[in-house]
């Protein structure tokens, strides 16, 4: 397989003020949108240890999880989106107040921009682009 594996990169960009449990929420529903909208990342469909046991591909690309100010969320998530290039998914708090698909859809139609509070955002793309965005940003630790 002939790739540069530093020419993109995922950054998942979380609040700070999120507890463990809800950063890993927030975590999984941004990498499961990515898996579905983000095009050609995936590295070999099948690996084969030296059992001959096989494990399903990961992305041919780093994915780094960052944290910033909750207050800082939203400035960084515009500037992503305007980007073009980049594929920008965010996850507003609504999502982890409702269940249902409808009750989402229900709950943001409800909320204007304003008084979204974004709890995260996954972005993909060019490295540099990329880096212009988030590359200040601290690690999740």
């Amino acid at each position: 397989m002939n790739y540069n594996y530093n020419e993109k990169k995922f950054v998942i960009v979380l609040s700070s003020k999120l507890e463990i449990g809800e950063a890993f929420n927030v975590v999984g529903h941004l990498s499961i949108s990515a898996g579905c909208y983000a095009e050609n990342h995936m590295g070999r469909s099948e690996l084969i240890d030296g059992s001959g046991g096989k494990h399903k591909g990961i992305s041919k690309y780093p994915v780094i999880i960052t944290k910033v100010k909750p207050s800082k969320i939203k400035g960084y998530l515009e500037k992503a989106k305007e980007t073009e290039d980049l594929l920008t998914i965010d996850y507003p708090s609504n999502m982890y107040d409702t269940g249902h698909d409808d009750e989402l859809a229900e709950s943001l139609a409800g909320t204007t921009e304003e008084n979204i509070e974004y709890w995260g955002f996954l972005i993909f793309g060019n490295r540099n682009l990329v880096d212009e965005i988030t590359g200040k940003f601290s690690l999740w630790k």
